[in-house]
This record gives C-alpha cells, structure tokens and sequence, in this order.
C-alpha cells in the first residue's frame, strides 16, 4: 500500500497542470523582471513606512515643542518648590541652562526663580544641593537687573550665612563669584 501511494504521488508531483504552462508561456515577465517588481516594492513600502514615521514625529513634535518654552521655564521655577532636595537640583540646574541671555534670566526674575532659589539656598542640607542653587544664582546674576533684584531680596546675607563646603571646592567658588558681583554691584551704583 505504501509503495502505490509513493507511485502515486511521485506521478501527481511530476505532472504540471496544464493552466500553469498557459499562464507561464503566454506571461510577459521574466524572472528578472519579477526580481525588480518585487524590489520596487520593497522600496516603495520603505518609502511609505518613512513618511509615516515623518508624520508621526512631526504630529509629536507639533504637541511637544509649545512645552520647550517658557513652560518648561515655569515648570522648573515649580519644581524648586517642591520639598525634596532631588527635585530642586533639579529645577535649579534646568534654571541655570537656560540662563543663557538677558531676556530669558529677567523672565526667570519675573517668574519668581529667583526668590525661589535664595529659599532653596537657605534651606539647603547638603552641599550637593547648596551648590546648584549657588550655580543657578551665579547664571542668573550675569544680568544687571536681576543682580539688583537678588540684592534687594537680601541674597548677600543669605549667600555669606550659607556653610562653606569641605568636600565640593564649587561651592566656595560660587559664593565667592556671587560676591564679587554683589561688589561690582555696589561699586557700579556708587560711581
């Protein structure tokens, strides 16, 4: 029984139907011509499958950047209110990059970053905390009219009463620079 089931399928597999050999003779592509169609649309398929990542991007990019702005200024301004010293470095460090220009540290000014980071100052436990706050002050200080402001705000007392760290050199060169500021300060507006 075995062997006549072999026979039998050895003659189905050997024999072609006939509509194959029609459709295979009276068929204008060759097998070259099957290979480039199959590339075409291998490359159209990546074609669609990079513009759909195009567009995806750009409609997440549409959503995203209005947050890169001011709101993320505000935001970082809101994290230095926050009690947890991580959230604060922080928001202080975000403050201090983006404390690049005139325009944006007078902004931060107006949104209470400063007032803020003379609080975290004040209430800093740890060096590491103290010495970003000092950071954000120092950036934040190359502009006139902010210098002013922190002086009116007492920041002197507050930055001479923060303990000198052993351990972080940053720190003492922070306050010493915020200082020397404070000094031009008073220099610049008594001339």
């Amino acid at each position: 029984m075995r062997v006549t089931a072999a026979h039998l399928s050895n003659y189905l597999c050997k024999r072609r139907p006939t509509i194959n050999l029609q459709s295979r003779n009276f068929s204008s592509y060759s097998g070259k011509d099957e290979l480039s169609i199959e590339q075409e649309g291998e490359r159209k398929v990546g074609w669609l499958l990079k513009a759909l990542f195009l567009a995806t991007a750009g409609a997440a990019g549409y959503h995203v950047f209005p947050y890169m702005g001011d709101n993320l200024m505000q935001q970082s301004v809101s994290l230095l209110r926050i009690k947890d010293p991580l959230f604060k470095r922080m928001g202080a460090s975000r403050l201090t990059r983006f404390a690049i220009d005139d325009e944006r540290r007078i902004k931060i000014l107006e949104m209470g970053g400063a007032e803020e980071l003379l609080n975290m100052l004040s209430t800093a436990k740890d060096d590491r905390t103290r010495k970003v706050a000092l950071e954000a002050l120092s950036a934040l200080s190359q502009s006139d009219k902010v210098l002013a402001s922190l002086h009116s705000a007492g920041a002197i007392s507050i930055i001479k009463s923060a303990p000198n760290s052993h351990e972080d050199a940053d720190v003492e060169k922070f306050k010493l620079s915020l200082m020397k500021r404070f000094q031009d300060l008073r220099y610049d507006l008594s001339s």
